[in-house]
């Protein structure tokens, strides 16, 4: 009697729930979890562009080019092929198991509900934190464009936390409040604003492009690399936050049209895109000015138009799309926070409250206004720097579990139906695995020992909450 009690325990201790399970609960194939399909292609690729470009290229560049001297732009590439061969795995993925999950969902449907909810106790980093971050970097350039505009800044104390010399980040707080309050209106508003943003925003890097290289000079690429090939390393886990939010594409699973066939084409060509022009960019603002005037500047890139130009009109005009820019990623970024939160607690690893569905706009509102009242605060008071280095290797450690979860969902379903397959396979996946822990290295052992903390108390929250309260645990089944 106690043999087929002891075969059955590995089962339940992995909890894996398969990936036609996750499709069927969010209703993929259907009309969704509440939530509308609304975006097509167009605007699944400016979402996508909106959560990545923004503070990394605006704010980081600066501090990648001061660890990486004009080796900048080997540091942008770096951190390019890593997220090249992770973007196949996510995308692939994202074309097999399209819920609003993401790389939490991709876990759960292969590693097992603890390493899932780790999984996405991480995404609160990528999602969560950066929101934060990114709030502090759009302050910093709405100073710059009040600056160009009128002559006048916010003063010191009510655009800056306590770290950098003030007292609460006003600018920050608002437009986290602004990003809820578009989010909770609903997906359609927030689509066409994050594509018209998006937009605005390549068009500003193009004007930058335009005005810096007409000052090029190929003498201030030279030495090249000037810091070694540590500077490259460190550069590139800088210039990976630059990058971060192309997987956010695959939590609007359940609020595109035609997922598998939108999700994977709009995660490459996001990828693509973003990677020249972010090369372009690195090149351009060393060639027109110089490593060491553009490293550790605050608002580099108007910095170098101002000098360029010789007015602080262009340097305005950058600043405009900088503020436009931000805003964007902090619109786009707060959409994935939430539709994570709603997948966790679909699956009752976190309270109830966050998979709530408004009947009226058809968003989670309590989950948004919450996910924004809970990262206004870091916005109001920390600084940039104080959580770039554990966004990134808490993302890094997210893409690393996203490709081995590839290569366990070909062994365990290899007929499950996929619009993408990853080239290469199993090279790809392996090489995504080994660039991502390579990247992790360059942030630091002290990066790595608060990392380790934050796991260890995402565990603990785990074991004493998720675990007991997880539907797969009900005795009644996975829809208990």
């Amino acid at each position: 009697m106690r043999r087929p009690h002891l075969a059955s325990r590995p089962a339940p201790r992995l909890r894996i729930k398969s990936p036609r399970q996750l499709i069927a609960e969010s209703g993929t194939d259907l009309e969704g979890h509440g939530l509308r399909r609304t975006m097509g292609l167009f605007q699944l690729v400016c979402f996508g562009v909106g959560a990545i470009v923004g503070t990394g290229i605006f704010v980081g560049l600066s501090d990648s080019v001061a660890k990486a001297g004009p080796a900048v732009v080997l540091s942008f590439v770096l951190a390019a092929v890593t997220c090249v061969f992770t973007a196949f795995s996510f995308a692939e993925l994202g074309g097999a198991i399209p819920v609003s999950g993401s790389s939490y969902s991709f876990a759960y449907a292969t590693l097992g509900e603890r390493t899932a909810f780790l999984v996405g106790w991480c995404l609160l980093l990528e999602y969560g934190v950066s929101v934060s971050a990114v709030a502090v970097g759009w302050s910093q350039y709405l100073n710059e464009l009040l600056n160009s505009l009128v002559g006048w800044q916010l003063p010191a104390a009510l655009s800056a936390g306590p770290a950098d010399g003030g007292v609460v980040n006003l600018p920050a707080v608002v437009v986290i409040l602004l990003a809820a309050t578009l989010l909770v209106r609903g997906v359609r508003e927030s689509a066409r604003a994050t594509a018209a943003m998006a937009v605005l925003k390549i068009g500003i890097l193009l004007l930058f492009l335009a005005i810096a290289f007409t000052a090029f000079e190929a003498g201030h690429l030279s030495p090249f690399a000037t810091h070694g090939a540590g500077g490259v390393t460190a550069g590139a886990s800088l210039a990976f936050f630059s990058y971060i939010g192309f997987d956010a594409i695959t939590t609007a699973g359940e609020e595109v049209k035609d997922p598998r066939k939108n999700v994977p084409i709009a995660i490459m060509i996001c990828i693509g895109l973003v990677t020249l022009l972010y090369c372009a960019v690195a090149v351009a603002a060393i060639g027109g000015l110089g490593a060491d005037a553009v490293g550790d500047k605050p608002a580099a890139l108007s910095l170098i138009v101002n000098q360029v130009t010789h007015s602080t009109v262009g340097g305005g005009v950058i600043a405009f799309g900088a503020v436009v820019a931000i805003a964007s990623v902090v619109l786009a970024v707060m959409y994935g926070q939430t539709r994570i939160l709603m997948s966790m607690s679909r699956d009752g690893l976190v309270p109830r409250v966050f998979e709530r569905v408004s009947p009226k706009t058809a968003t989670p509102a309590a989950n948004t206004w919450i996910v924004a009242l809970v990262f206004a605060v870091p916005a109001a008071f920390a600084s940039l720097d104080a959580v770039v280095n554990l966004t990134t290797i808490g993302t890094l450690a997210v893409m690393a579990a996203v490709n081995v979860a590839v290569v366990v969902l070909r062994r365990g379903e290899p007929d499950l139906k996929r619009s993408f397959r990853v080239p290469l396979y199993p090279a790809s996946p392996i090489l995504g695995v080994g660039f991502c822990l390579y990247l992790m290295y360059g942030t630091g052992w002290a990066t790595w020992l608060q990392f380790a903390a934050f796991l260890l108390v995402g565990s603990l929250v785990y074991t004493c909450y998720g675990r007991s309260r997880s539907r797969l645990a009900a005795p009644a089944g996975p829809e208990a």
